[in-house]
């Protein structure tokens, strides 16, 4: 057998361990990403993974670096992104918490730090990931949050939104939906959860998924507008599905209005479930669709 040999942030394999001095922590992360080029590092721009590393370095006066659940595209937002990060470090929970906070730049903030089995990874190990899409329809375009956002401009007909949600669920091939530069071996998806809500003038699209393709809920968010302004059939969105055409989609909906808001583990890794943000949603009603 070929043995198994550690590098940081390593899935660890069945039967192995980390070593002895070795602490992997979980961590989960809020972060305004409009000024950022994503969350993966990049040598030309800042980045959500530069500004942690830096700050649980400085913590733990070595160099850190970390996994993460899923790498954000530039100007995308998170409310609950899981990272976690392995170190000799001898610091508390509470340490790494308020330590790297002090660090971090205002629009960053970890909101829970905790100290976990080897076996987690913060990408392998997650279950599905859940996101959430916040688009204005007021009559006129927001001066507040015109960074978080994405205004509609035009009315939207949300029952017809709803209705094309359901196209979108099970396991199937979303090469309509999937960027151009996408390195993922597969097309295919497996979406347990789409639903259209809204909160006073705002309209949220919510998606979860076992994982996502490149701008999968940008493009999905693009064919939902063109839909919801009258100009497509809610049955688009499976014509498109069985098409495998993105050059047939719509265009790419704004990053500012995507939110990634929960990644799901198996429960014996226990980590902390919070409320799905962002925090200025409040009272969202389910759009119930007209047999």
């Amino acid at each position: 057998m070929r043995e198994w040999i550690y590098s940081a942030n390593a899935l660890v394999p069945d039967g192995e361990s980390l070593p002895t001095d070795v602490g992997r922590y979980a961590a989960i992360v809020a972060y305004d990403g409009h000024q950022f080029c994503g969350f993966q590092r990049q040598k030309h721009s800042p980045s959500i993974q530069q500004e942690l590393e830096q700050a649980l370095s400085f913590v733990a006066n070595s160099p850190i670096v970390l996994a993460a659940a899923g790498r954000t595209d530039s100007g995308v937002h998170s409310t609950h992104q899981v990272i976690h990060f392995d170190t000799v470090a001898q610091r508390s929970c509470q340490n790494w918490l308020h330590g790297v906070n002090s660090r971090l730049p205002p629009t960053v903030s970890l909101a829970w730090v905790g100290r976990l089995d080897g076996r987690f990874h913060a990408r392998f190990s997650a279950i599905s990931r859940t996101y959430r899409y916040v688009i204005s329809r007021a009559q006129f375009r927001p001066a507040i949050l015109s960074n978080a956002i994405t205004w509609a401009k035009h009315p939207l007909d949300t029952q017809a939104m709803s209705k094309a949600c359901a196209y979108l669920l099970g396991e199937q091939d979303f090469s309509a939906f999937r960027g151009a530069n996408c390195q993922s071996n597969s097309p295919f998806r497996c979406v347990t959860h789409a639903q259209i809500y809204e909160s006073d003038d705002l309209v949220v699209f919510e998606i979860k998924a076992n994982a996502f393709v490149l701008h999968m809920v940008r493009n999905i968010v693009g064919v939902l507008l063109e839909i919801g302004f009258g100009r497509k059939s809610h049955r688009w969105v499976e014509d498109l599905l069985i098409g495998k055409n993105r050059c047939k989609s719509a265009a790419t909906a704004p990053a500012r209005g995507l939110y990634l808001v929960g990644v799901e583990y198996p429960k014996r890794f226990c980590l902390p479930v919070h409320r799905p943000g962002p925090l200025f949603l409040t009272r969202l009603r389910h759009v119930s669709v007209d047999l």
